[in-house]
């Protein structure tokens, strides 16, 4: 076992748990946010590429292009939605929606990939969902547009997005990890660029452009660097398990540092929610695939 890669993956997602908190100490809309966290992604990991000397010996192919293009709006889709969950409701609640994203890349195998799900998938998807709702505090709404707009819909659709990063990724196998997210953070500047209010901008404090430069250098720079240096190294089951540390500090901060105090319901549907997924990644029919994708390559 990589114990180094190991160390790497931890860390990286520990500090990506804390992204929310940083988040609300911005003082940016989500799409200003994102913008600027595009911009400092492009120039650290732009920049690792051009010294490590990727860029040299990288192999350009015009489908894969165009997948990480693709890839790339669905991405920086997630991560506006996902900053705007935060906006409205609590980082717990935001994170543990945003946390389905596994089951959502189960059921897109399902459909266009013709991969089965078994019972048990299945109920792990209906507990998840039932659990989601649990979370968001179903029993204080009166009515539906309080509902709509408490951020489960803003939440929900970044999970879709995330399972849509990850389902789209598996198809890119040619391109180096750097290209990847460089390719990604400029699809993203170009995106936002037309939507983005430059007056937002205005008035920030000398601490919250830390906590905007720390967003965008630290969670999105140089965890992914850690992020891709290690997840290579590493068995699937092993990434699997490490990816909990985020959702897992992000709860941990929002109840230290933001006062988040969840009522029975909402701990009950966390629980149903991370259940469900740990079930779903871990389940013998998930093992069996793994195994039998890795005796194929």
């Amino acid at each position: 076992m990589n114990i180094h890669s190991i160390l790497k993956l931890t860390i990286s997602m520990a500090i990506f748990g804390s992204i929310g908190f940083f988040t609300t100490q911005t003082g940016l809309p989500a799409v200003e946010l994102v913008f600027v966290r595009c911009i400092c992604a492009t120039f650290f990991l732009g920049g690792l590429w051009f010294i490590t000397g990727g860029k040299k010996t990288e192999v350009w192919n015009k489908s894969e292009i165009m997948k990480t293009v693709i890839c790339g709006i669905f991405l920086v889709l997630n991560w506006v939605f996902l900053f705007k969950a935060f906006e409205v409701m609590s980082i717990s609640i935001a994170i543990s929606i945003y946390n389905l994203a596994p089951i959502f890349v189960l059921i897109l195998g399902s459909v266009f990939l013709a991969e089965k799900m078994g019972i048990g998938a299945i109920c792990a998807t209906v507990i998840c969902f039932f659990g989601s709702i649990l979370i968001i505090g179903i029993d204080s709404f009166t009515s539906v547009s309080q509902f709509m707009n408490s951020g489960f819909i803003w939440a929900l659709l970044s999970a879709i997005c995330y399972a849509l990063t990850m389902f789209t990724s598996k198809t890119i196998h040619g391109m180096s990890s750097y290209a990847l997210t460089f390719i990604q953070t400029i699809v993203g500047i170009v995106m936002l660029l037309p939507f983005c209010d430059f007056a937002a901008f205005e008035g920030l404090t000398n601490t919250n452009w830390l906590y905007i430069l720390g967003t965008g250098f630290i969670h999105t720079g140089f965890v992914y660097y850690l992020f891709f240096d290690s997840v290579r190294d590493l068995p699937t089951v092993i990434v699997s398990v490490l990816v909990f540390v985020d959702p897992v500090v992000a709860i941990l901060l929002d109840a230290a540092l933001l006062s988040f105090r969840p009522s029975l319901l909402q701990v009950l549907g966390i629980v149903l929610i991370f259940g469900s997924i740990l079930y779903t990644v871990f389940s013998p029919e998930q093992t069996v695939k793994k195994i039998k994708t890795s005796s194929s390559q």
